[in-house]
């Protein structure tokens, strides 16, 4: 495979070697096969990217959303990998990425620069184009590099969210009590840094970052949690959401700037958006004014359905590639 000018560097396998030998373990155990996993770190302009790799075909990226990492995609990864080389990588600020600074309009954590960051991931991997699939705050980053970079995508799979623009025009006192990510985590800091830093266990205590996980695997996805700079990346993307982010989806929409590849959305089902949105057609009635090739259905499992139900999340999307 010929590497694009982007400098990759291979690492230890095997999730980083002795040190975290208890979740490769978890990992192959989970998923009934050894890891099978590769990782790297990834120069781009600017930063360096954490990918977790397995598999050998046409390209697949997964990405992550709050507060996971690339870790949340050990089931079912191995199982798309069967046919594709599966791509995850830790988003900027999270996990082992790194941790390129902010500016005032909070650009550098935009869904826009995250997006292009993760195309040059993929070209310096040899990858022009690909299938991208994310979930949460990753699903967020995947729709706008579809919207920024339609050649590069050829299929896009979005988990359990709405386009920004489309949630911040809905939101309402429900919204606020159920979404308190994006009302605490937008706030100028250090207040938001200082919550988040001050108890970061309970983040994962409530539906928007519970699992069935074990002890091994939630050590590893609080470890981000734990340094302060993660911390402040994470709540910069909260704050440009609140604001660019809403700009760019704004801009696009008055222009009539559509998702044109083949799109899958999955939601949880008995979630927000199974519930909130039925005047608008349900989250499919909303996705279709920006993807007209847009279908899906609700998924049972929770937020972290491809986490907590893999075999089916797998299945749905295998079928999506093949059709």
């Amino acid at each position: 495979m010929k590497l694009s000018r982007h400098k990759v560097h291979l690492v230890e396998s095997a999730l980083g070697g002795q040190a975290q030998a208890p979740i490769a373990a978890q990992l192959g155990a989970s998923s009934g096969r050894q890891d099978g996993f590769e990782t790297s770190q990834v120069e781009v302009p600017g930063n360096k990217i954490f990918v977790r790799r397995c598999g050998s075909g046409p390209a697949i990226l997964l990405v992550h959303g709050f507060p996971r990492t690339s870790l949340m995609w050990r089931m079912l990864a191995p199982q798309l990998a069967e046919s594709h080389t599966v791509i995850c990588v830790d988003l900027r600020a999270y996990g082992q990425s790194g941790i390129p600074a902010s500016t005032d309009d909070h650009f550098p954590y935009s869904k826009r620069a995250m997006a292009k960051e993760l195309l040059d991931v993929m070209a310096a991997l040899g990858f022009p184009t690909f299938t991208l699939i994310g979930h949460d705050r990753g699903g967020r980053v995947s729709y706008r590099l579809a919207l920024d970079h339609p050649k590069s995508v050829e299929r896009l799979a979005v988990f359990d969210v709405i386009p920004i623009l489309e949630a911040w025009s809905r939101s309402d006192a429900r919204f606020a009590q159920t979404y308190w990510p994006w009302i605490l985590l937008s706030q100028k800091a250090p207040l938001p840094e200082s919550y988040l830093r001050g108890s970061p266990e309970a983040v994962f205590h409530n539906p928007f970052g519970q699992g069935s996980f074990g002890p091994e695997i939630l050590k590893e996805y609080l470890s981000t949690y734990r340094d302060p700079a993660r911390v402040h990346g994470i709540c910069e993307e909260y704050r440009a959401a609140a604001t660019i982010d809403v700009e760019h989806d704004r801009a696009d929409k008055e222009a009539s700037k559509r998702i044109e590849c083949p799109m899958l959305h999955l939601w949880a089902e008995g979630g927000p958006l199974d519930m909130f949105y039925a005047i608008d057609g349900g989250p499919l009635g909303i996705w279709r004014q920006w993807a007209p090739r847009v279908h899906g259905q609700a998924m049972k499992g929770g937020h972290f359905f491809p986490e907590e139900n893999p075999d089916e999340t797998a299945s749905l999307v295998e079928q999506f590639l093949s059709a």
